[in-house]
């Protein structure tokens, strides 16, 4: 039972979430995640040490040793040697430079194999393994929330953060046009009223007149991205998700014709799928 399983981790700005996968079904043991809050603020002995801690927990919920460990984690970062390159970010500042992958290992209760993912990649792979994609010579993912991710899995090869979020459009970037906040900022232009987010809008004001021009300006946007990604790499199946992927079938319904273009999937994972990308570095 022991091969099977990983220990993986998901390291966001203030929160750690571990569990162990089994890499042959691709399922979580539930009884394993374990979530902890970090202060990514602190000093690097008390990240790592948090880390460790929420490590620890999921560890102890198996009787065997356990030698792998996945982590998806956000960049940038030398995901190969394990080095933080974060810095200016207001998080994990005290990690810079440092090798993460020696001075976990060190506070770890028994040596583990370390391999890390960036984190938009990792929700890729995790959404390919599981979803069973991974027949397809290439996959492209995009997350859609209160930032643009996007991230490339090519067979035989693990998942890359694309880096597209800055990428040029109408005269400012597209992450601007397909994000949260773009929708709260021009529903307000469009009607006067302020909402907290996507859902908030879709559920509350599906009769609004300007409802439509809203959703028709968005798919236009998102149409045009997906267009962009594809070019770029000659590919046309996508991955979304992201809470504004929630939405999907109202969004593709201002733009069907388009989007039939592509084989577009949506991500079933949610926040397991980061889990799920780490763990498939080691199959």
């Amino acid at each position: 039972m022991e091969n099977k399983l990983v220990l993986t981790a998901d390291i966001g700005g203030t929160h750690i979430t571990s569990a162990l996968v089994d890499i042959q079904t691709w399922q979580i043991l539930e009884d394993t995640i374990s979530r902890s809050h970090v202060n990514s603020k602190s000093d690097a002995k008390s990240i790592l040490q948090s880390w460790k801690s929420c490590l620890s927990t999921s560890l102890a919920q198996v009787e065997f040793t356990i030698p792998h460990l996945g982590i998806a984690m956000p960049g940038p970062f030398d995901y190969a040697n394990g080095i933080s390159l974060i810095k200016g970010q207001d998080k994990y500042e005290a990690l810079y430079q440092m090798n993460v992958k020696e001075a976990l290992n060190e506070l770890m209760d028994q040596p583990v194999a370390i391999r890390l993912i960036n984190d938009a990649a990792a929700f890729l792979q995790g959404e390919v393994f599981a979803g069973n994609l991974a027949n397809r010579e290439k996959v492209l993912g995009i997350t859609l929330g209160t930032g643009l991710g996007s991230a490339i899995w090519q067979k035989g090869a693990p998942a890359f953060d694309a880096d597209l979020w800055d990428s040029p459009y109408q005269e400012s970037i597209f992450e601007e046009f397909l994000v949260t906040r773009w929708f709260t900022k021009r529903f307000f232009e469009l009607s006067g009223i302020q909402e907290e987010g996507v859902k908030d809008i879709i559920k509350k004001h599906r009769q609004h007149p300007k409802f439509d021009m809203l959703m028709e300006e968005y798919t236009t946007a998102l149409y045009d991205f997906l267009c962009f990604f594809s070019t770029q790499e000659n590919c046309n199946t996508f991955i979304l998700g992201g809470s504004i992927s929630k939405a999907w079938e109202l969004i593709a319904s201002y733009n069907t014709e388009k989007f039939d273009r592509f084989e577009i999937f949506i991500g079933q994972y949610a926040e397991k799928a980061a889990l799920i990308g780490a763990a498939s570095l080691f199959k």
